[in-house]
Formats: structure tokens, C-alpha cells, sequence
């Protein structure tokens, strides 16, 4: 049967103050569709085929904006103006102190209480198969220095990637770093948990944590920890070990050191033995935050009237290191006006049904 590729636009919803919302919809040839909105720039559902064909989708959200403005937990969102956390919601920059939103206890959190998944930006169709999203930070917000001009790209290419490309510009120094925040389910069921799921991140080292979740600037060895995933391991065979000496409060939060390479690598492969589904991840970035859902909870309202719980869903979040302004020997998130931030981020669907 012939697919329609291509994209079609329109109306989601409206927000409280009347304006619209708009959600694109993206269709390759090999039938998978990516949607994505303006407000959060928000992937809000991605379809792929499993091992016999069937379409179902793999990532976690709702399916009503009262959904998307509720506390949730970033399902899909485009987050910053800086992703993970920022200790004590401070940073020193130029010799002058800034202080950010506290929204994680002292800490500040994905940009804080009103960051980039919470506002409205303007989606425009650039390609055949592309929408830009651009919005514009202001001076100030969310206690962040400069103006500063974001894009956001999704494209579905017919070789069945989700390309997401986040870029930005400032008219004073500031710091950037953009993420991308899909929860992922390979089963297509939120209710079959991702500890089955298989997982290899091509890193050797991670960044340990306080009891606040805020790397303590060690940079350790993943070799003969439960972080090892170096080769492709069950998820759930590493959450059942003894992490507490590793603060995982029941799972993974972590950031990983991704191997150094040439531009975009892969650095991450997914895998679901049930529906044979597999997703391999390529960044250009230094990092990858991978979260297992510990705290999800039951939410009312989820996907097909579902809830979500604990480990219905997992993160694999390419950034640079969290906390970055506060540790010198990490890499820098520091943008200053005439540069561009830029971060590219794949993902990469594997046909269960192709030759091997």
C-alpha cells in the first residue's frame, strides 16, 4: 500500500490566552510519523513498525495540551536554556554572578520554572520533510543573561532518522546547552517495563553524583560497576544489583562521558527482544544523560488513558556535562556573541523486517 509522505500542519489546540497551537506531522516512505508542536517544541509521538510490521508508538506523553501544560515531566520537550542541573541555581560568569530558578529542591533544573518546554515557539515547514521552530529567549529569563535567538529542526528522513537539531545565538556571553527529552518504550506498551530492554552506550567513564543528583566533578571508570554498559546489557539485570554506594535511588540518572569522535557517532543502541524494535542514537555532543523513569508515577490523563509507572519509560538525553559552569575541567557551555550553539542529535530506527 502506497504511503503519503510528507507533512501536514494543523491546529492542536489553543492555549488559555487563545493562541494556537500547531502540531506537524511527519510521514516517511516506509510509513513511520513523527509529530511534533510548537509549544515545547515537543515531539509528541513517534510510530514505528515492529518485527511484524505493526506501527505503534514508542514514546511517552498525552494526548490533550492540558496534558503537556500540566507538571509533566518533560515527555518530548526541548528543554534549556540549560539541560539537567545547575548546583545552588548559580553560576559565575565573567567575574558576575547569576541566579538561576531554584526548581529542584536549591538546584536549578531543564531551564527552570518556565524554560523552553514551557513556552510557545513559532513552526515553520522548511523541506520536504523539516520544521523549524524558532523562539526567542529574552534577556532575564528564568535569570539567564542575553537574548538569545534558539532553532529547533526536526526532519524523518526516508532512512527512517528523527533528525532533532538545536541551534542558538546571544548578544551577550552566556551558557547553552539544549536537550532534547523523548521518553522512550521500544514495546510500544507503557505498561511493559523498559527493564527489558537491551542498552550499550559507548562510554567508558561517567560523572558521579551527590545525594542532590549534581556530579561532584569526578570523571570515574564505568569497568566493574553496575555503569558498564560498554557492551549491550539488560537494563533491568543492572538495576537489580546494590547501587546505593552509587546514589541511583532505584535507578539510573546519570550522565555518561561519551568516547571522543570525529562529529556525529553513534554513542547509544536500544533494543526490545518483544517487539524487536531497535533505536541507535548519534550525537555530536560530549555526554549523554541516561534516565530510566524512576520517579515516574501514575499519571491521569497518559497516552490512551494509560499510567505511566516507575520505568515505563526511559531518556537517553545527549547534552554537555551537567553542572558545567560550575567545574572548570568540564566542557565549556559558555556562548559568546558572533558564536553558534549547535547540537545535532539522530535517531536512528532499525527495520526488524529488513534483510539482514
Amino acid at each position: 500500500m502506497a504511503v503519503a509522505t510528507g507533512i501536514t500542519r494543523e491546529v492542536y489546540e489553543k492555549m488559555a490566552d487563545g493562541r494556537e497551537v500547531n502540531i506537524f506531522t511527519l510521514t516517511n516512505k516506509n510509513g513511520l510519523v513523527a509529530k511534533v508542536m510548537e509549544y515545547g517544541a515537543i515531539l509528541t509521538s513517534m510510530e514505528v513498525p515492529d518485527a511484524v510490521g505493526q506501527l505503534a508508538d514508542i514514546t511517552l506523553g498525552y494526548d490533550s495540551l492540558a496534558g503537556w501544560l500540566s507538571n509533566s515531566p518533560y515527555y518530548g520537550a526541548t528543554v534549556g536554556r540549560f539541560g539537567n542541573r545547575i548546583k545552588d541555581a548559580r553560576f559565575s560568569l565573567d567575574g558576575k554572578l547569576y541566579q538561576l530558578a531554584e526548581n529542584n529542591g536549591a538546584n536549578h533544573l531543564h531551564g527552570g520554572r518556565e524554560g523552553l518546554d514551557r513556552v510557545l515557539w513559532s513552526g515553520k515547514v522548511i523541506g520536504d520533510n523539516s520544521v523549524k521552530f524558532s523562539y526567542i529567549s529574552k534577556d532575564g529569563e528564568e535569570g539567564y543573561p542575553g537574548n538569545l535567538h534558539v532553532t529547533v529542526t526536526y526532519s524523518l528522513t526516508d532512512a527512517d532518522e528523527l533528525i532533532w537539531h538545536a541551534e542558538a545565538t546571544t548578544d551577550a556571553p552566556t551558557i547553552v546547552n539544549l536537550v532534547h527529552h523523548s521518553y522512550w518504550n521500544l514495546t510500544g506498551d507503557c505498561n511493559i517495563p523498559i527493564t527489558g530492554h537491551e542498552l550499550m552506550l559507548a562510554a567508558d567513564s561517567y560523572l558521579p553524583t551527590d545525594a542532590g543528583m549534581i556530579p561532584t566533578g569526578e570523571i570515574a571508570p564505568v569497568a566493574g560497576t553496575p555503569m558498564d554498559f560498554t557492551s549491550s546489557m539488560v537494563i533491568g539485570e543492572r538495576i537489580a544489583q546494590d547501587f546505593e554506594a552509587l546514589n541511583l535511588a532505584g535507578g539510573y540518572d546519570h550522565a555518561w562521558v561519551l568516547r571522543e569522535g570525529q562529529g556525529t557517532r553513534l554513542v547509544a543502541r536500544l533494543a526490545d527482544p518483544i517487539s524487536g524494535r531497535v533505536m541507535e542514537v548519534l550525537t555530536d555532543q560530549p555526554a549523554v544523560q541516561f534516565y530510566a523513569g524512576n520517579l515516574l508515577t501514575a499519571h491521569a490523563g497518559s497516552k490512551g488513558g494509560g499510567r505511566y509507572i516507575k520505568h515505563s519509560g526511559l531518556c537517553l538525553e545527549t547534552e554537555g556535562f551537567p553542572d558545567a559552569p560550575n567545574h572548570p575541567h568540564f566542557p565549556s557551555p559558555i556562548l559568546r556573541p558572533g558564536e553558534q550553539y549547535s547540537h545535532l542529535l539522530i535517531h536512528r530506527f532499525i527495520n526488524p523486517l529488513s534483510p539482514k
